[in-house]
């Protein structure tokens, strides 16, 4: 069985960041545009957490059945470890899913009936990632779907459930912060290239292979500086994302200089770290201004 520590650890407290990152950023937009309903801010709080822990869980779970944690570089793998059976990481999973459903309702009933329907797409996207017969992982679109659900819709969600509308500037947080967590997915499948195509699961890094997937993650953490400029013509404040910016490089260093295999965990923890730091500058810099 399982100790409370492996739990923890299996949950990968390090991606937590990309839960917690878009939320602030879209309470930061909202109070841009006027007054916060700041319960449903908490609302959106406890659905990103409880997602992202049971997306967490639903892969650690699919990839752990299907044996691709059986060789694995990284944070602890419950199912792959065999530190905890498999049914009992699935139940931890939907537990998640139940929690954010319940907690979304709640938004809901209270703000539009169609963010079910959005619901019920994000427990759906969370799950198939790596779960069901043809996971979308597998095929390469995990960093897609990371953007759009961590991106898109956490940040413009959160948003319009607590100031009642959206605009632009909530839609360059999205693209900032999508862009963040989707760089973390992109150096977390760079370290797994060897492993996940012996596995046969064919992420993007694998599709793109070594040089591309640098690539991509350089431009990725790179494009929300780009919004943050982009956010200036609404307040100057907005300069304050920039602080963010080391960190970035200190993320960027490894994986342009050829980092491989566990060389590269540091920059998984910085690039969340990035993240957060420039959505609670710039959330704030909104917020104020």
């Amino acid at each position: 069985m399982a100790t409370v520590n492996e739990w923890i650890q299996g949950a990968r407290p390090r991606t937590l960041p990309n839960a917690i990152a878009p939320v602030v950023a879209g309470v930061g937009s909202a109070a841009h545009l006027g007054d916060v309903t700041w319960w449903k801010a908490a609302l959106a709080l406890i659905v990103a957490l409880a997602l992202i822990i049971g997306v967490n869980f639903a892969n650690d779970y699919s990839d752990g059945i299907r044996g691709t944690d059986d060789d694995r570089v990284g944070p602890m793998r419950l199912v792959g470890s065999q530190a905890a059976r498999a049914g009992a990481v699935k139940t931890a999973a939907f537990t998640c899913f139940g929690i954010a459903a319940l907690a979304g309702l709640a938004i809901a009933v209270t703000t539009a009936y169609w963010l079910i329907a959005v619901g019920v797409v994000c427990i759906a996207g969370a799950w198939f990632y790596t779960g069901g017969k043809k996971p979308y992982g597998y095929l390469g679109f995990g960093e897609v779907a990371v953007f759009v659900f961590f991106g898109l819709v956490a940040v413009l969600g959160t948003q319009f459930v607590t100031a009642g509308s959206v605009d632009w500037i909530g839609g360059l947080c999205a693209v900032a912060v999508g862009s963040f967590s989707s760089a973390v997915l992109v150096v977390n499948n760079l370290r797994d290239i060897p492993t996940d195509r012996e596995s046969g699961k064919i992420t993007l890094a694998v599709r793109l292979g070594e040089n591309g997937t640098r690539g991509l993650f350089a431009s990725l953490l790179a494009l929300p500086f780009v919004m943050t400029i982009a956010l200036v013509p609404a307040t100057t404040a907005a300069f304050a994302g920039l602080i963010a910016a080391p960190l970035a490089v200190i993320a960027v260093r490894p994986v342009v200089s050829g980092a491989r295999g566990r060389d590269l965990i540091p920059s998984l923890a910085t690039t969340g770290m990035a993240m957060l730091a420039w959505a609670v500058a710039t959330g704030v810099a909104l917020g104020l201004t």
